[in-house]
């Protein structure tokens, strides 16, 4: 059984990052564990990423978030949201390579221009070391050889963690936080970040990038709660 404490210990590419099984596959999860993991079903909504019977929910019809799709690759649950928390504060950096690759299995670059990386303020980013987001976001640009924005959008506002907040107040704390040029005009961007939860920071960015001229907005996340 997968054990935060067990991470530093993984032997990566030989040993099953889960069961510390051998496996010999190209993500370094092992068959057994790959079946377990909590992957997202296809009957979501395909704007929010919701549970629905595949159609386009009645919260996004009566009040459309500024993002056109979602696509996540697994529910928040476990061992993925041990995983992220181990990628996020323990610095298992690898990990961000390993979610990289499973990415592959939900996120395609159909009509996609460009990869956005969810930005962290210069402060923030100081203090963590790094921006998780973009360790993903590098992966995923490379495989699919898609360009990687990171000079036409920043995080100007260094607020709260939204984690840390109600969800009524996620919406209020993260207005006005993005700054982007008009490098995006016409453009389908796909951001990438780790967790989407209530959707609140993704939406003022995919309002931001809108307001300067993206054509279509698309979410890659690699869990969503419910």
């Amino acid at each position: 059984m997968f054990k935060i404490g067990q991470l530093s210990a993984v032997l990566q590419h030989t040993s099953c990052i889960l069961c510390d099984a051998n496996t010999h596959r190209k993500v370094a999860i092992c068959k057994d564990c790959w079946q377990d993991l909590p992957w997202q079903h296809n009957n979501c909504c395909p704007q929010c990423g919701l549970s629905s019977l595949g159609e386009v929910c009645g919260k996004c019809l009566s009040d459309p978030p500024f993002f056109d799709y979602t696509r996540a690759l697994f529910s928040y649950a476990y061992p993925v949201d041990a995983l992220l928390q181990a990628y996020k504060y323990q610095h298992q950096l690898h990990l961000g390579q390993t979610f990289a690759q499973l990415s592959l299995q939900q996120f395609h670059p159909n009509g996609i221009d460009f990869i956005l990386p969810m930005p962290m303020h210069p402060l923030r980013l100081q203090e963590r070391g790094f921006n998780q987001s973009l360790e993903l976001a590098k992966g995923i640009a490379n495989y699919w050889q898609l360009p990687l924005a990171l000079s036409h959008c920043q995080r100007v506002k260094n607020t709260p963690p939204q984690a840390s907040l109600p969800l009524k107040d996620r919406v209020r704390n993260i207005k006005g936080a993005f700054s982007c040029d008009d490098g995006f005009r016409g453009k389908h961007v796909a951001i990438v970040d780790d967790v989407m939860t209530s959707g609140a920071s993704l939406n003022e960015l995919a309002k931001t990038l809108k307001q300067a001229g993206a054509n279509q907005v698309s979410c890659w996340v690699i869990a969503r709660t419910h």
